[in-house]
């Protein structure tokens, strides 16, 4: 196998992941805002906010790996911004849920019981992290074929793909617990991600191309 041929192999891997992901974040972003939108729910639209980030931070992967393709010598600069990219979603994510969750908070909001929204969070409970172990093994493969700094930025999004499961479970907790008068469990559940996500932007953003 050439040079080339040793490169491109888990780059397609990657590029089919990153297509999965913008179709499961896709779906999720649609059904979470609808039920969230329906049910009054912070923990839902949270969810869903969370899914749209992740669909773009699949783009910027997917538009990373092009350019690897495309032109190897002309991706550092653009792997960099990828990733300070990345860190801005991450930080909007942690900002939006805390701003959302202590309004509901302060205005004793209570979020409707929604069947629908049960069902994404259960559904992305169990597709999330699948999805994200395969992205981390894909990183691993491109790392391995010295494609160092996209497999950091694959890494990256899988960080972000873990942080959408654990966004999931905690929604699927507040909803649940919601659902049973125990009100303040909605915006308070939203807030469980807010930690990791201030983590995983600061870990993009030292992120860069060697």
């Amino acid at each position: 196998m050439d040079i080339d041929a040793a490169h491109h192999s888990p780059t397609r891997v990657a590029v089919r992941l990153e297509y999965a992901t913008v179709a499961l974040a896709a779906s999720e972003a649609l059904a979470a805002l609808i039920s969230g939108l329906l049910a009054s729910s912070v923990a839902l639209v949270a969810f869903g906010a969370d899914s749209v980030i992740e669909m773009l931070s699949a783009v910027v992967v997917l538009g990373q790996l092009r350019t690897l393709v495309r032109d190897r010598s002309n991706g550092r600069f653009s792997e960099h911004r990828s990733h300070r990219l990345l860190a801005a979603l991450f930080m909007a994510l942690a900002i939006y849920v805390t701003l959302s969750a202590l309004w509901a908070l302060l205005r004793a909001h209570h979020a409707h019981e929604n069947a629908l929204g049960i069902v994404v969070s259960v559904a992305s409970c169990i597709a999330m992290p699948l999805l994200a172990i395969l992205k981390r093994n894909s990183a691993r493969h491109l790392g391995d074929h010295g494609l160092t700094s996209l497999s950091r930025l694959m890494s990256a999004d899988a960080a972000e793909t873990s942080l959408c499961a654990l966004l999931a479970l905690s929604t699927l907790v507040g909803v649940v617990l919601a659902s049973i008068h125990w009100w303040w469990a909605d915006p308070v559940a939203s807030l469980v991600v807010v930690y990791f996500a201030l983590h995983e932007g600061k870990e993009a953003w030292e992120c860069g191309p060697e």
